[in-house]
């Protein structure tokens, strides 16, 4: 992500033509680094967020509505004591820096007029958010920092608030040549030597000025054209830093990658959003939301996987005392030379050499034998073992098959947890993993009650019905219980995927409609990040339950291989309408 001092300054011109003048209707503080200002404007109500995370600094407009705990912490209720009711006078940045202060107009304990800043510094580790008296000393501040021999800055309510130290690097939006930056000694990589020269910039728009000017983000200063590449650097840096724009990568799964004021070439190709704050707002919401999500079904991932490895591990001895029985047939053999031999054997010997006329030249083999048995007992115990190793492999490649069954749902449950996007997927998951007994239920945890979810709906562009399992409880109960027989089914082939039905309603579905469908299988399948994926489709009554199988698990044979893409716009278009029907 590059949140750099320029995409700061883009992100803040816009907050100045919406916000300026507004006044401060409500303070949230929803997480301990996230405070939220419902500004009223004239003719509009805007949210402002604050994010002094040390991981993904930010501010901007937002149309989020987080969830606030029960008792606002003591920095927001301070907020709220000195800035409720004041009207956003000015909104200032340092040059080059990450940090911004906004001005409100408000008037003091005994009605007088006074001027409070709240300044935010962005800048990785050391983010904080300072409320600054009219004499610029600290009221408060989200992090506060002690008089101690390591502070540098220190913070704490009552000291006199300290301006970051000022950039010692040059300003790219006023440098008028880069030909002395380029024949200047430094590091040699033409991106190192921007990002070591020019201030305010993030490596990642550094990458990009160098990809520009020199036709690759490796490029070397010292086997470049000085003034071609000075030329083309002043032209990238006069254009996207006078008038910067919102892009963003999204990955072929659907998510946001990187962000930047400038085009993201580097990656092949990035999308424009209509503003900094949509930008924003949707990367870390969706960004959240996985994390959030991943947290969450850490315990339940975790658990799945030990089970995943337990049962290979189980599987690889399995699969080695199998091995060990295909020899078997050598055990027969010596035991019918024994019985051959049998007059020659007396109790107590250790071994016996007899002709082996399994062998066709009739080679003599030594036998072993237990001296406390028998001539005949010793021959008994070759057939016996022989039985013994019969019977094993047998048994073995039984319990391989039930291994590999157990194993491949497992799996599929692990690609379940990556999909799965709301606590109520998550809580269908773990009661799905109760019922098959590899959960237990939790000691003096009720089972939350809930509707059971339905399957995610979409609808082709002919009009077409298309549902999706979102988990294994869901595609059983969606092929073998919703579904007519004469219904489409389809899924990815030979790997872990969702169960898709096309509600046919008696008729043929056009073609487009099986493209729409084979993609959504594609998408949601283990392999939904990649291109060409096989896709298998059948009519319903063609899919069968495997007997004694774990839910979702099915066998078919009569069907036809299409391959698709991934199509992540018709699986954000159909959720939108989704949540719109909702």
């Amino acid at each position: 992500m590059a949140f750099d001092a320029f995409f700061l300054s883009a992100v803040l011109e816009e907050v100045r033509g919406k916000c300026l003048g507004a006044r401060v209707d409500k303070i949230h503080q929803p997480s301990r680094d996230t405070v939220i200002f419902h500004l009223r404007g004239r003719d509009s109500r805007e949210k402002l967020l604050f994010a002094a995370n040390p991981t993904a600094p930010r501010l901007h407009l937002t149309a989020a509505s987080p969830e606030n705990p029960p008792e606002p912490p003591m920095f927001c209720m301070l907020l709220r004591k000195h800035l409720l009711g004041a009207r956003l006078a000015e909104i200032t940045q340092l040059p080059m820096e990450r940090a911004a202060y906004f001005a409100f107009e408000c008037t003091d304990e005994m009605g007088f007029p006074v001027r409070k800043t709240l300044a935010a510094e962005l800048m990785g580790r050391t983010c904080n958010l300072y409320l600054l008296g009219p004499d610029g000393r600290i009221l408060d501040c989200l992090r506060r920092i002690g008089l101690d021999e390591t502070s540098r800055r220190p913070a704490l309510p009552g000291l006199h608030y300290q301006q970051p130290v000022p950039v010692a690097k040059e300003n790219p939006l006023t440098l008028e040549s880069y030909v002395n930056l380029l024949a200047a000694p430094g590091a040699d990589l033409l991106s190192d030597r921007l990002m070591d020269t020019l201030g305010g910039l993030s490596p990642l728009v550094c990458r990009e000025a160098a990809l520009f000017a020199a036709g690759s983000t490796d490029a070397r200063v010292s086997s470049l054209n000085t003034d071609d590449t000075a030329e083309k650097l002043l032209l990238f840096f006069r254009e996207h830093l006078n008038h910067p724009k919102p892009y963003v990568y999204i990955q072929p799964d659907g998510t946001p990658k990187q962000y930047a004021f400038c085009p993201l070439r580097q990656y092949g190709s990035c999308e424009e959003k209509e503003s900094f704050a949509a930008l924003l707002d949707g990367f870390y919401t969706l960004r959240d939301r996985k994390d959030a999500m991943r947290q969450k079904s850490q315990a339940v991932r975790k658990t799945v996987q030990n089970l995943c490895t337990r049962l290979t591990r189980k599987m690889a001895l399995q699969e080695k005392e199998l091995a060990a029985t295909y020899d078997r047939e050598r055990l027969r053999q010596l035991g019918d030379i024994l019985t051959a031999n049998i007059h020659r054997i007396t109790k107590g010997q250790t071994k016996v050499v007899c002709e082996d006329f399994y062998d066709e030249n009739m080679a003599p083999v030594e036998i072993p034998l237990s001296p406390l048995l028998s001539p005949q007992q010793n021959a008994a115990k070759f057939y016996k073992d022989y039985t013994r190793m019969k019977n094993a492999e047998k048994e073995l490649t039984h319990q391989l098959t039930l291994g590999e069954g157990e194993l491949s749902y497992l799996q599929s449950v692990l690609e379940e947890l990556n999909r799965a996007q709301t606590d109520a997927e998550l809580e269908e998951i773990r009661q799905e993993l109760q019922e098959q007994g590899y959960l237990r239920q939790e000691p003096g945890r009720k089972r939350p009650k809930q509707s059971r979810l339905a399957p995610m709906r979409f609808q082709s562009t002919d009009g077409y019905p298309i549902y999706v399992g979102r988990n294994n409880r869901q595609n059983e109960e969606l092929t073998f219980r919703l579904a007519r027989k004469d219904d489409i089914w389809c899924h990815a082939s030979k790997v872990h995927g969702s169960h898709v039905i096309i509600s046919c309603g008696g008729t043929t579905p056009p073609d487009d409609t099986l493209t729409q469908a084979a993609q959504l299988a594609a998408y949601y399948s283990e392999t939904g990040d990649g291109q060409n994926i096989p896709v298998d489709m059948t009519q319903v009554r063609q899919v069968k339950k495997i007997p004694g199988g774990k839910p979702g698990m099915v066998i078919y044979h009569t069907y036809k291989t299409v391959i698709a893409n991934p199509y992540p716009d018709i699986v954000v278009d159909a959720l939108n309408a989704e949540k719109k029907e909702s």
